[in-house]
């Protein structure tokens, strides 16, 4: 195959996806797991991409190693238990369990080694700038006696030295929890101890030193930090052997479905997890065979599963060593704008909305105005009534604090908060607990299902009639995640869309099932079955020899009743562009099965995790007459089968412009962060030729304003990559 082309947009398409002669029988479904770990591999490459700034690249290396984590605390934790219970489930693409188990260890361990490859080079590019992660060798010693200070007043008073033998239970240690393992020696020689010193979670793990001569910003390691002063904690001794683990555990989290109380069950459960079985066990190098043996023995954990590493354990705290004086090794930092519109009302976000549907773009756009949607309606003499949705927030969210204001302030305040958001759950208790005693009304949706739907709405009272303000989102209400995470907004004022997802919180709330939507199907409902008759609407349209076009942009694609639907759609002509971020196991671009279909995924500046559909109708897109579509759901059984998902149709031109000619143009024309899926699975990034113009979809938004934002402040012709057509000439 030769070079693969990113620019959807502008190129058709590619004879270099089709199916090559030696690719020989392949399942036409990619093994989940496995397209997860490549994901990853992508993120990984983006650490050894030396166009991305040094620190980013650092951040990088710790987000791999920080997914790696999560995936074997709660995937591969899966498929142990399986493996271990003799559970015959079969994937998908035909594997068993201890079939994936081996592929995904293959694998994983080829990523560990690569991200352990690649820290010394970032290590050495960072000291070179003034950033040096100190080795205890380094360590001079007119400065062991400020260093012995400081270690004695900010570390050594959180250690717990523990000796290692029958009159000393081995201790707890938690999932991502650290130790140190040691073996040493009396001074007389007398005396032999192997001991443990358990690393703190609480404490920095890497210790902010003097600055050096030159200015140089200066870190050491917590754990070289104890083992150069390991004589304050065994005086009577001395060190002859140590490593460094770091341990993994089970994190799935079980919840009785009766249990009377939802909340005190919940924490319950989470007790249970930290003390699930350790799955994972990581050792640095060079270590003393006895001493490891001892240790894994302690853990109950098999000493062959141990994996060694050649620089260090837990690389997924490495970004604690990028510091803001650094900026210029950092992406150059934009302020997100706010929406002109809403300035030319003085503010007044409801006016705002109620003269036209608003949808912004998050990062490019502030989530700013999203809290102060939430805020004004708090402070609002006119306001009823509000209803919002909590899947995932910070502890100290300003949604909360005005949801709580709200309540507080007299209005019917009813908010969903989701308990079973995982690794979330202990916040989502405290959030609860917040908002009852503000004297909110807090429901936790279905036990059998997660509530998934990013949902919010305001009842006003406006001269005789009540008018409902809607948010609808395709990511969380979270204020940090809204910085690094791209999402759609929507706000609107329509009344069809607001009895819609009033019905939906009926049903949330009360277990009243919603009838008659207009503008939005849920999950698990209704959605997938929609899905597939869009897909086949499609289909006929392209037997008629109408154009026949869709647009797809997810996070991941793998439920296999969706991904049949789509392979019958290209079979029939359908022409199907998609940007699937992480999970896909569709193949694209395989002769008589998916030649239709192309698939890329983009990874750079910003976590890719808007929803949107696009569906032609008929028309060559872009089109004003495309049905649109934004979303919280994947295209996963989990989405689509056990969550309440919501799927909202876009019907003002001005956004369905915004989202069809700027948002789904942009990413489909994008070069730079793009990697083209293969039919065998591989995926393959552009290849720029001599004097190739690149094109960066991120640094386009924040470079461009939305459409639906602009207000007075628009131009005639406000920026867009595509001119939408309403031609149905064009046959495929």
């Amino acid at each position: 195959m030769g070079n693969v082309n990113a620019d959807f947009l502008n190129q058709d398409y590619d004879l270099e996806l089709k199916q090559s002669k030696d690719l020989g029988p392949i399942n036409p479904l990619i093994n989940r797991e496995l397209s997860w770990i490549s994901f990853n591999w992508r993120v990984l490459q983006e650490a050894y991409n030396k166009k991305v700034p040094l620190f980013e690249r650092l951040r990088f290396l710790a987000i791999s190693a920080r997914n790696l984590d999560e995936f074997y605390t709660v995937r591969v934790a899966g498929f142990r238990q399986m493996v271990k219970n003799k559970i015959e489930v079969i994937s998908a693409d035909g594997l068993t369990p201890e079939e994936q188990l081996l592929q995904i260890e293959r694998e994983a361990e080829a990523l560990i080694e690569k991200q352990q490859d690649l820290l010394p080079s970032i290590l050495s590019n960072l000291k070179q700038k003034g950033v040096v992660l100190v080795k205890p060798k380094e360590i001079l010693a007119s400065e062991k006696r400020n260093l012995e200070n400081q270690f004695m007043s900010k570390v050594f008073p959180a250690l717990t030295p523990l000796a290692i033998d029958p009159a000393h239970p081995f201790p707890f240690i938690p999932t991502e929890g650290s130790a140190l393992a040691l073996k040493l020696k009396s001074r007389d020689g007398k005396k032999s101890l192997n001991a443990l010193v358990p690393i703190p979670g609480m404490l920095a793990r890497f210790q902010k030193l003097k600055d050096g001569s030159k200015g140089e910003k200066r870190f050491l390691s917590l754990e070289d930090f104890i083992v150069i002063f390991t004589d304050k904690l065994f005086p009577s001794y001395r060190l002859e052997e140590h490593f460094s683990f770091r341990i993994l555990r089970d994190s799935d989290l079980e919840v009785e479905e009766e249990a009377e109380d939802l909340v005190r069950e919940f924490e319950i459960a989470l007790k249970r997890r930290k003390r699930g079985e350790v799955i994972r066990m990581k050792v640095t190098k060079n270590t003393a065979e006895p001493l490891l043996k001892l240790i894994s023995n302690e853990i109950g954990f098999d000493r062959e599963q141990v994996i060694q590493v050649n620089e260090m354990i837990g690389l997924s705290d490495l970004d604690e060593l990028i510091i803001s004086t650094k900026s210029s090794l950092q992406w150059k930092t934009f302020v997100p704008r706010s929406p002109e519109r809403i300035e030319d009302f003085n503010g007044d976000i409801f006016s705002a909305i109620r003269q036209k549907d608003l949808l912004l773009q998050h990062p490019y756009e502030t989530f700013d105005t999203v809290v102060s949607f939430l805020e004004q309606a708090a402070r609002d003499p006119n306001v009823i009534a509000i209803k919002q949705t909590l899947y995932r927030t910070t502890p100290d969210s300003p949604i909360v604090k005005a949801l709580c204001e709200a309540a507080e302030n007299g209005k019917t305040v009813t908010a969903l908060v989701e308990l079973k958001a995982r690794f979330d759950e202990a916040n989502n208790i405290h959030v609860s607990r917040e908002l009852e005693k503000a004297g909110a009304q807090v429901v936790y949706g279905f036990m059998i299902w997660k509530t998934h739907a990013k949902l919010s709405t305001i009842v006003r009272q406006e001269g005789k009639v009540l008018r409902t303000y809607t948010h609808v989102g395709t990511g969380n209400y979270h204020p940090d995640t809204a910085k690094i995470y791209t999402d759609l907004s929507l706000f609107t004022s329509d009344a069809t869309l607001g009895r819609d997802v009033t019905k939906v919180f009926n049903y949330l709330s009360g277990y009243i099932k919603p009838t008659d939507l207009e503008s939005m199907i849920i999950a698990p409902l209704e959605l997938k079955s929609s899905l597939i008759n869009m897909i086949k609407n499609e289909m006929s349209l392209a037997k008629k020899k109408k154009p026949a076009e869709i647009w797809i942009k997810l996070n991941a694609l793998i439920d296999p009743e969706v991904i049949d639907i789509l392979y019958k759609a290209s079979q029939s002509g359908v022409r199907i562009n998609m940007i699937i971020r992480g999970i896909c196991g569709l193949r694209p671009g395989i002769k008589g099965l998916s030649e239709n279909i192309r698939v890329k995924s983009v990874i750079g500046r910003f976590l890719e995790h808007s929803r949107v559909c696009v569906f032609g109708n008929g028309f060559q897109l872009p089109s004003t007459k495309a049905k649109v579509f934004i979303s919280s759901a994947d295209w996963m059984g989990r989405n689509l089968n056990r969550r309440v998902e919501s799927f909202v149709e876009i019907k003002n031109l001005t956004v369905k412009s915004q989202i069809v000619n700027q948002i789904m143009a942009a990413n489909l024309a994008d070069k730079e962060q793009s990697w083209v899926l293969q039919p065998d699975g591989e995926y393959r990034r552009h290849q720029f030729n001599e004097n190739e113009p690149s094109f960066n979809c991120h640094e386009y938004f924040i470079e461009n304003p939305s459409l639906s934002g602009r207000g007075r402040a628009a131009l005639n012709a406000p920026p867009t990559l595509l001119k939408p057509t309403n031609k149905r000439k064009k046959s495929f």
